[in-house]
């Protein structure tokens, strides 16, 4: 099983979209790997100072993956941050989730704890109360895509003064975190792909609109088909979804027959992000293989959705042919 970073929290996937009837325990294994983001009550907002903070010693460059040096003296009672490259994307707002390269060691050791750069696979995860240690939820708002931050976090706004014995990292212990922000997404971030052809009348068309406003979905008045549909909207450049993997999504679902709507993440405000493996089968096989970046029609028959077990309180009838538009804002 691929290591977890030690920040996250497990990413809990929306309940209509949950798998039903699967209890081989796969979940419970990667929730025990996962420590307690941060202190049991929410500390206060800190001051945010401009040091002092240790040298990046090597890795210099942007996403490059750094070596840092051990503090110099007694840390900040504050939470230090710095910007170490300025980045002209997007800014990142609280509550936002951010995709990043991150590492991070103890202060007074230089010991690394945690990096995402050796798993080569950036982080993706929210910057809410409850899902990350605070230092990162202060730190990085108002920062811009493509920026280097340097940031020393004090046990207030780390992991407490529990520590996290798992991580080697004592209650005392302030941390030393570089993160290369490459990605910000919200409730209005959408797919920005390429758009492929909408040619066949008997399968639903999607409005391509990237507002990051819900897209149209206009179900023909024909026979639902018998077999998952999995086809891009609109096609985007980034890699590959794995069958295992966890994505982040906005996404929309109506009923094939009327076209009414039963679920979106527009309606919700809230964006979705859940493991491939959590999810109605259709789900799973319609974005394994499909790029980030993108917008996909999937349309999927009863027997890779709920079937004769529709979710008790929706709107989805027994034997129901579901439509979604799904796009794929990134992969965690």
């Amino acid at each position: 099983m691929r290591r977890r970073s030690l920040l996250i929290a497990v990413p809990a996937g929306l309940a209509t979209l949950a798998a039903c009837g699967d209890d081989d325990g796969s979940d419970s294994a990667e929730s025990a790997e996962t420590p307690s983001p941060s202190a049991p009550e929410a500390a206060p907002s800190p001051k945010i100072v401009d040091g002092p903070l240790p040298k990046i010693t090597a890795g210099v460059k942007f996403d490059e993956k750094p070596t840092v040096a051990k503090g110099d003296g007694e840390p900040s009672k504050d939470l230090a941050v710095q910007t170490v490259i300025a980045g002209n994307g997007a800014t990142i707002a609280e509550n936002d989730y951010v995709q990043a390269n991150y590492l991070g060691q103890i202060w007074a050791t230089a010991k690394v704890f945690d990096n995402s750069y050796d798993r080569k696979t950036p982080l993706v995860i929210q910057l809410a109360q409850g899902s990350i240690i605070d230092g990162w939820r202060y730190a990085l708002p108002g920062k811009k895509v493509g920026s280097r931050v340097l940031m020393a976090v004090p046990p207030t706004w780390g992991y407490g003064t529990q520590g996290n014995a798992d991580a080697g990292i004592k209650g005392t212990d302030t941390l030393v975190f570089v993160v290369d922000v490459q990605g910000t997404f919200n409730t209005k971030s959408s797919a920005k792909g390429t758009e492929a052809a909408q040619d066949n009348a008997d399968l639903p068309k999607v409005g391509t609109n990237t507002d990051g406003k819900a897209p149209s979905i206009e179900v023909p008045d024909t026979d639902a088909p018998t077999k998952l549909v999995a086809n891009y909207i609109l096609e985007g450049d980034g890699p590959e979804v794995g069958a295992q993997d966890s994505v982040l999504v906005q996404y929309k679902g109506v009923l094939w027959d009327g076209g009414k709507e039963f679920d979106s993440t527009y309606a919700n405000k809230q964006l979705a992000s859940f493991g491939l493996t959590q999810v109605v089968k259709g789900w799973a096989q319609g974005l394994t293989g499909k790029k980030v970046g993108s917008r996909v029609l999937i349309v999927i028959p009863p027997k890779l959705g709920y079937g004769d077990n529709p979710p008790q309180g929706s709107e989805i009838k027994k034997d129901s042919t579901l439509v979604f538009s799904v796009d794929i804002l990134a992969k965690m």
